[in-house]
């Protein structure tokens, strides 16, 4: 309980110390003055405490993919609340909605005879991942191989390993140590001959896994460069390493096929997955785990115990919910629709070229695409004008405009971003 005299106590420093709420990822003066609240939602279109409509052009962030408001989402978790809303899953314990699902995704997943260890989200994901490949090479009594290897342009979530793992600098800085979990290593994200001489460079010896998303999301919406994962197949062989494979933001059909994993040919050990399995409904990830760094964990009275474990992990809800998202995507037939608007996007994005300041156009897998601009020009007019023609789009890092739609969308909503775009381009 807090008395009024200690509020009044309180210091008050600061142009906005009455606010309450700090947002992810915020300037907060900047961030406080240009606040849009987004207030409901229904199917491609969310609409903000103004009234306006705006067609969600990013999907959030890359994860609302069966569109908002879904009948069908919100009965799943009335029901599944009414029945028992949540116990965890630890030791003994198991919920009926983790134990379906778990079968379900296992089913989907592109991992032979996968196990599925479920978390919160997609940084609770990474964390886990990497923290059992690491515990697979100590096991295996190869204690040297410590290092995880990622992809420059990469973001993996903002944990202890995620940050460790960032290849974007500005998620990196400021915490006092060039990375918080020493035991890792940059590699170019396009130059796979590169990361052959990194490798053997740091030895093989050394090095648990390497972590790579299928397309590089927010980093750019970066798509590898020919033969590069095939490549990085025949080193996992060569130098005994695990690959794991973050599908948070490709998974369940962005691309356009199920898994980035499948479209690409990725021989994973592990997937991690969040965002798409509820379409963001609720907050729920996981870790699909092939039978290689299973296996000594469900044998015999001697396997070890991977103590790692999430409160909310598996939670009935959540579950649930994700059984409901993943029978949406299949009954809308939406990773086929994907593939169909993925090519109306890609023809659409690819009108802009030529535009003031466009220097490259990136698309053609699914859902997902960038406009990358002159470094001089500022995108904040771009992001402003797009949305007062009612379409909502993200700029990042690189200087890019990032489209990554809900897949309910039809053929006129492609046109519709594109020209709100376009309408962008023409104010600088």
């Amino acid at each position: 309980m807090v008395l009024a005299s200690e509020q009044i106590m309180r210091p008050t420093t600061g142009e906005y110390a009455h606010t309450a709420h700090w947002r992810s990822q915020a300037h907060m003066p900047t961030a406080i003055e240009s606040t849009i609240k987004i207030v409901s939602g229904e199917g491609p279109y969310v609409i903000d405490s103004e009234g306006n409509r705006l067609l969600d052009g990013t999907a959030a962030l890359f994860l609302c993919n069966v569109g908002h408001a879904q009948p069908k989402l919100v009965e799943a978790a009335r029901a599944q609340m009414e029945k028992l809303e949540f116990y965890h899953n630890h030791g003994h314990f198991v919920g009926e909605p983790a134990e379906r699902l778990a079968s379900r995704v296992r089913d989907l997943s592109p991992l032979s005879d996968a196990k599925i260890f479920f978390t919160s989200g997609g940084s609770d994901s990474i964390e886990t991942a990497c923290k059992l490949a690491r515990l697979h090479w100590q096991l295996e009594g190869r204690y040297d191989k410590k290092y995880i290897l990622f992809r420059d342009r990469a973001y993996h979530g903002l944990h202890a390993f995620g940050t460790s793992l960032a290849g974007l600098q500005f998620n990196r800085e400021g915490y006092g140590v060039e990375s918080l979990i020493p035991e890792t290593l940059r590699v170019p994200w396009d130059d796979i001959d590169e990361v052959e001489r990194l490798m053997e460079e740091l030895g093989a010896e050394n090095i648990a896994a390497f972590i790579t998303e299928p397309i590089i999301g927010s980093g750019g919406i970066l798509a590898p460069p020919d033969g590069y994962f095939a490549k990085l197949n025949k080193l996992a062989r060569k130098h005994e390493f695990l690959i794991i494979v973050d599908e948070i933001s490709t998974g369940f059909g962005r691309t356009g096929d199920y898994w980035g994993t499948d479209r690409f040919g990725i021989d994973a050990d592990m997937i991690t997955m969040a965002k798409g399995i509820t379409s963001g409904y609720l907050p729920l990830g996981g870790v699909q785990v092939a039978r290689r760094v299973w296996d000594r964990f469900f044998s015999g009275p001697d396997a070890p115990v991977f103590r790692h474990g999430l409160t909310y992990a598996g939670h009935n809800t959540a579950c649930a919910v994700a059984e409901a998202n993943i029978d949406l995507i299949d009954e809308m037939g939406l990773v086929e629709r994907v593939k169909t608007l993925g090519k109306a996007l890609d023809a659409g994005v690819h009108s802009l070229a030529g535009g003031t300041g466009v220097i490259e156009v990136r698309a053609g897998h699914g859902l997902l695409a960038a406009v990358k601009f002159d470094p001089e020009i500022n995108l904040e007019p771009v992001v402003l004008a797009a949305r007062k023609k009612g379409v909502l789009v993200r700029a990042l890092s690189g200087n890019e405009i990032a489209v990554s739609p809900p897949f309910v969308l039809e053929d006129q909503h492609i046109d519709e971003i594109v020209d709100a775009i376009a309408f962008g381009i023409a104010g600088l």
